[in-house]
């Protein structure tokens, strides 16, 4: 009798401790299938505003404090534009100045939580670039997707699309360089974005079926006069333009693609946002099944994006870096390699996912300008 109570209490504990590392694993995965929007991502720290004066903000010292370049500060209730880095606060080894460009939402007071973004804008084209623009809907397979359209006499559309953490305000770094360059912009809000229908099950699924609305995006504008199209997407929404390449009955109109920070390995990234939770190690590979089972994501679908040789790719300009610890570099050096033919890498250091804008625009813009040129 004593044998089988045993028994039973070492089934119930291995029961009780599967249930458990199930629903640890789900919890973590989280940290990637539901990355809100406009919300910072588990690996960029929180900052603490320590003063502000004459032009300058005073944070948190921390290696994200000190990134080279131009960022966006977002708070709760608040978003300014920090510049360089200008030293250290006077009598304060425990922070950094940055020159404060301005505040565009909101203020900055001390004490603040804050953090690093990469978009430097808020609103819309017109409020935050003076930029005309029309405000359209895409009709997507899930109901109709807002998007800004601002107009330009190319007949090359560049179709931008951001990605995880992020909304379509992240594109504006860069649209009023493509609106000078005279190319129509098509900025896409898709499914699981603010005012886009909600994902039936409610999840993110790393640009495995997201890429439907930006193939929903390409099709309106085929219908609207575009006669090629270049996809520049950051983080997922780089992915989601590798899937419309390679898999959008329109493909043959994509002239090309811009990717920045490209997720080309679902299982990697999971993992890091997870493991920036403080998801313990053991348990990661149970946050990559959680997402599989709960997301339908596969390697040998999602990861095709990691495996070069099989695609069929238009001319691709890829920004990536060293020190983006969400997507890892290894995989877009990967995919340089085996299509030289294809894919040019501008590596950018000291840059956090979906920023290489941020850490250097002159120079982003610059090698932007010159794939684009072909293209016009």
């Amino acid at each position: 009798m004593r044998t089988v109570t045993a028994t039973a209490a070492a089934v119930t504990a291995a029961l009780a401790a599967s249930a458990a590392g199930i629903a640890a694993g789900r919890l973590a995965s989280d940290a990637a299938l539901k990355a809100p929007a406009g919300r910072p991502l588990p690996t960029e720290p929180r900052l603490t505003v320590h003063a502000t004066a004459a032009g300058q903000v005073a944070l948190t010292r921390h290696l994200a404090a000190l990134r080279p370049g131009t960022y966006g500060l977002g708070g709760d209730d608040s978003h300014a534009v920090v510049g360089p880095v200008l030293g250290a606060e006077p009598h304060s080894a425990d922070t950094v100045v940055r020159r404060l460009e301005r505040v565009t939402r909101g203020s900055l007071k001390t004490g603040d939580k804050v953090w690093l973004m990469p978009n430097l804008h808020v609103g819309d084209p017109a409020t935050a670039l003076g930029l005309e623009h029309a405000d359209v809907d895409v009709p997507g397979e899930l109901g109709a997707l807002p998007a800004w359209f601002v107009p330009g006499v190319r007949g090359t559309w560049v179709i931008a699309v951001h990605g995880l953490g992020a909304t379509r305000e992240h594109p504006m770094n860069v649209m009023e360089f493509l609106s000078r360059h005279r190319f129509p912009v098509l900025a896409l809000a898709y499914r699981g974005d603010r005012g886009a229908p909600r994902p039936p099950d409610g999840l993110n699924h790393l640009g495995e079926t997201e890429w439907r609305d930006l193939d929903a995006a390409i099709r309106y504008a085929v219908d609207h006069g575009a006669r090629q199209i270049v996809l520049h997407g950051w983080s997922t929404g780089a992915t989601m333009a590798l899937r419309a390449a390679t898999n959008s009955g329109l493909r043959e109109r994509i002239a090309g693609l811009v990717l920045d920070s490209p997720v080309l390995s679902w299982q990697a990234t999971l993992r890091a946002l997870a493991a920036a939770r403080r998801t313990p190690g053991p348990l990661l590979p149970l946050a990559v099944r959680a997402a599989q089972g709960r997301a339908g994501l596969h390697g040998d679908r999602l990861d095709a994006a990691a495996a070069p040789e099989s695609l069929d790719l238009p001319p691709t300009l890829v920004f990536h870096g060293p020190d983006d610890t969400v997507a890892p570099w290894s995989h877009s050096r990967r995919l340089a390699a085996a299509r030289p033919d294809r894919v040019a890498l501008h590596t950018v250091r000291h840059a956090p996912h979906a920023a290489m804008w941020n850490a250097d625009p002159e120079a982003y813009e610059e090698v932007l300008r010159r794939f684009l040129t072909p293209l016009m």
